[in-house]
């Protein structure tokens, strides 16, 4: 150990050993979140997301956890939600601006390579702290693609993924379960019942957001009859 561990828990700086302890307290502030089960699934992305709503009073539908973000690609977050919040906005504006100049949509990639860039910044410099989230950001360009961008600003392409307080466990199952050619009602099926057996209150279509992406209709949400008969 080293003396004086507090003075590297101040801001964003290098312990000794390597570490940013802002980032890692960002890190757990997203294992508090809700899961979110990213997937590519038969030319499609497909999302599926908890909202766990502790407040008998809350109104479920006033809670958003998967976004649009342009007409083929959309986003959710696990994590503090105006952090979230602040982040889709960004790529909102970055994905219409694109959008403005060049008439297309912008490459998947190239819009979790932004956001990483801006998560990053966060890192970096004093009177800062990063994001408490990490994102799932998919959608199509000449294929389905998915990323995920953490706390720490990196960020890595899946073809099936997890965060939240759940993610260790949603992505063993996936490793045994996920397959490259699944069909798109059964990548559905798979998240919905990974997050009902983590989950501690059972599922109803008040508190499971589905979306999809698809080459023919872009970006698409569940209705609740549509998502009842996947619970």
């Amino acid at each position: 150990m080293y003396p004086n561990i507090q003075a590297y828990d101040r801001g964003v700086m290098f312990s000794p050993d390597g570490r940013l302890f802002q980032v890692e307290y960002a890190k757990e502030a997203v294992k508090k979140g809700a899961t979110t089960i990213g997937m590519l699934a038969e030319d499609s992305v497909i999302f599926v997301a908890h909202k766990d709503i502790n407040a008998p009073l809350a109104i479920p539908s006033s809670l958003q956890k998967v976004f649009r973000v342009d007409s083929y690609i959309g986003a959710t977050y696990s994590g503090m939600a105006s952090d979230g919040l602040r982040i889709i906005n960004m790529m909102r504006n970055k994905t219409q601006t694109h959008r403005m100049i060049y008439d297309e949509t912008q490459s998947v990639e190239t819009v979790a390579r932004d956001i990483s860039e801006e998560m990053q910044m966060a890192t970096q410099y004093g009177g800062l702290r990063p994001y408490a989230i990490s994102l799932l950001i998919g959608g199509i360009d000449t294929k389905p693609r998915l990323f995920e961008v953490d706390p720490g600003a990196a960020f890595l392409g899946y073809r099936a993924d997890a965060i939240g307080v759940g993610k260790k466990a949603a992505e063993e199952t996936l490793i045994k379960e996920y397959k490259d050619d699944i069909k798109i009602g059964d990548a559905i099926s798979l998240a919905v019942g990974i997050i009902a057996k983590l989950s501690d209150k059972k599922l109803v279509s008040d508190n499971v957001e589905i979306a999809t992406i698809d080459k023919k209709s872009g970006y698409a949400t569940f209705t609740m009859d549509q998502i009842s008969k996947y619970l």
